[in-house]
């Protein structure tokens, strides 16, 4: 997992509420192996027609919020399922970052685990920051995980909170697995002791 410590990127807005992981991540796309196929299935039956076409009206589709870093959502993003699968492909289409006033319990768990930042700011700042992403197409917004500060296209900081754990994890770029094999020596030095090495 790539470390995130601090990014800057494109903004784009989902003006959405309620997004659930289903919307994000298409039930029949879950069987698929994680292949150069998965940028296609986020927000696939918005993306595209029943013919594989891109919807130029859906505006992720749109330049430049079709190169973005950072997603920027309605309230409530990432509700439903626990499908895992969902942070997988937004992470495929190139997001490290989905930013909104709430977001479904898993789906925050789960984006933790796997590199993608979710930053909880209220309501009305993630209002005023789509706002001014569609006033101004191409803004960035940046992040700062070690300051926890969130810096908006005009400048304005808003502060933002992490668990501690999942915060270390991502500045260290450590899912579970690369958490645990951090520790080999202590468990292997464990074993010798225990079975009276």
């Amino acid at each position: 997992m790539e470390p995130f410590i601090r990014y800057t990127a494109i903004a784009a807005p989902l003006d959405l509420a309620n997004v659930d992981t289903d919307q994000i991540m298409p039930a029949r796309f879950m069987r698929r192996p994680r292949d150069e196929r998965y940028v296609s299935y986020g927000f696939h039956d918005q993306r595209f027609t029943p013919d594989g076409a891109r919807r130029p009206d859906f505006i992720l589709n749109q330049p430049p919020f079709d190169t973005a870093g950072i997603l920027v959502a309605g309230r409530n993003f990432g509700v439903g399922s626990s499908r895992e699968a969902a942070v997988y492909a937004l992470a495929a289409m190139g997001y490290r970052c989905v930013v909104a006033a709430s977001f479904g319990d898993i789906f925050f768990s789960n984006a933790l685990k796997n590199g993608l930042l979710p930053v909880k700011l209220p309501e009305s700042t993630v209002n005023a920051l789509r706002q001014a992403i569609v006033t101004a197409p191409g803004v960035t917004i940046s992040i700062d995980l070690e300051a926890q500060i969130l810096t908006a296209p005009d400048g304005s900081t808003h502060q933002f909170a992490i668990p501690g754990f999942a915060r270390d994890c991502l500045l260290r770029g450590l899912d579970e697995i690369g958490l645990t094999l951090t520790l080999e020596p202590d468990i292997t030095a464990f074993e010798r002791r225990r079975n009276g090495g």
